[in-house]
């Protein structure tokens, strides 16, 4: 079995705001935006203008919290309620996971994304996560529909904050580090073979590309190196997590970060961000506690991964052992990986990182 999702087209250039009004209108002529007052400032007016020479009728939605079950329905509603045939989703992860959900449940709309930032592969990834009200996340919901079109405005994403740009390569380089150990473990099957070659593209990338992309995003300049790794960030982490095969292959480190969404204290870190610290989490446990990766430690390093976690309310032993103690790592997938997953073991690489200063300080 061997099994891809992927959007219909993706486009990426810089001003393609400006457009966005043409790529639409062989596809429909009345849409309802899904977007956040942020990404919406990003976009405007030339979005909207574009959709005025078009001749397209839009609604707008704006979404100022998590992508919960609530707000799902409110935009399903709002959808049902105009008659829009189709969905835009300018924003985020939240948004366009939202938009996602709503699409896969009604399965007759076109879905165009265009995200704003480069943080996540969630513009391309077929699932919508879903969270509670105060950012936990809920469930992982795998989704048949997949957007018609991507459409990417490297502009946009060279005048966001560049926190985000360093968050969407940490977390597409965890791909290549949470698919290639269930390739060790499970040689020749096609489909890990592919997904692991277009993660492991993606870090070839960030070595190559990244720092420059980095001074692209903090000097607002589209470069060639900006593109790559937006290109990376997107494509080749949406690819990798679009493929599926005869195995699951649940990627450790956001499992880990599952948990973590669930503490209070973590709540203004980026997604890539708790990531970022799961992997090395899980780098700790796949190496009995002793060193981590040494490629992957110098990754997190450059892109500003926290290794450390912050402030915990209450005992702070006990915290550890109850975040260790709520990760619940598919059963069925335990046997797929080349090191032992255990509480025990989660626990102890908490306590490492409380006790060694991996962030190469004194």
């Amino acid at each position: 079995m061997f099994t891809v999702k992927s959007p219909a087209a993706y486009v990426q250039q810089a001003g393609l705001r400006h457009q966005i009004g043409d790529r639409l209108a062989p596809l429909t002529n009345h849409v309802r935006i899904l977007t956040s007052p942020g990404a919406w400032r990003a976009v405007e007016p030339a979005l909207s203008d574009s959709l005025e020479r078009a001749g397209i009728r839009w609604q707008l939605d704006y979404l100022t919290g998590e992508c919960t079950d609530d707000a799902i329905a409110l935009f399903q509603r709002n959808l049902l309620t105009q008659g829009a045939q189709g969905i835009l989703a300018v924003g985020g992860g939240r948004v366009l996971d939202t938009a996602k959900a709503v699409n896969d449940t009604l399965s007759d709309r076109i879905l165009v994304t265009v995200p704003t930032l480069a943080a996540t592969c969630a513009a391309w990834s077929p699932l919508a996560i879903v969270y509670n009200g105060q950012g936990g996340h809920l469930r992982s919901q795998a989704l048949n529909a997949m957007p018609a079109l991507i459409l990417v405005d490297s502009e946009v994403i060279a005048h966001s904050d560049v926190r985000y740009l360093r968050a969407g390569i940490v977390d597409a380089l965890a791909k290549w580090y949470e698919f290639e150990p269930f390739q060790r473990q499970n040689p020749h099957l096609l489909a890990l073979d592919v997904k692991v070659s277009a993660a492991r593209q993606a870090v070839d990338g960030f070595v190559r590309w990244g720092r420059e992309a980095i001074h692209a995003n903090q000097q607002r300049q589209v470069t060639q190196a900006l593109e790559k790794v937006i290109e990376a960030n997107i494509v080749l982490a949406g690819l990798a997590n679009s493929i599926r095969g005869a195995i699951a292959t649940p990627g450790l480190a956001h499992v880990i970060h599952d948990t973590l969404t669930h503490q209070p204290e973590l709540h203004s870190w980026l997604h890539g961000e708790k990531v970022g610290f799961s992997l090395l989490i899980q780098s700790l446990m796949a190496n009995n506690n002793d060193n981590p990766d040494r490629q992957l430690l110098t990754l997190l390093r450059e892109y500003g991964s926290p290794l450390r976690l912050p402030e915990l309310a209450g005992d702070r032993p006990s915290r550890l052992a109850a975040i260790a103690a709520d990760i619940r790592f598919p059963v069925a997938s335990l046997e797929h990986l080349p090191f032992a997953f255990t509480h025990s073991a989660v626990e102890q690489a908490l306590i490492a990182t409380e006790v060694r200063d991996f962030s190469g300080g004194s």
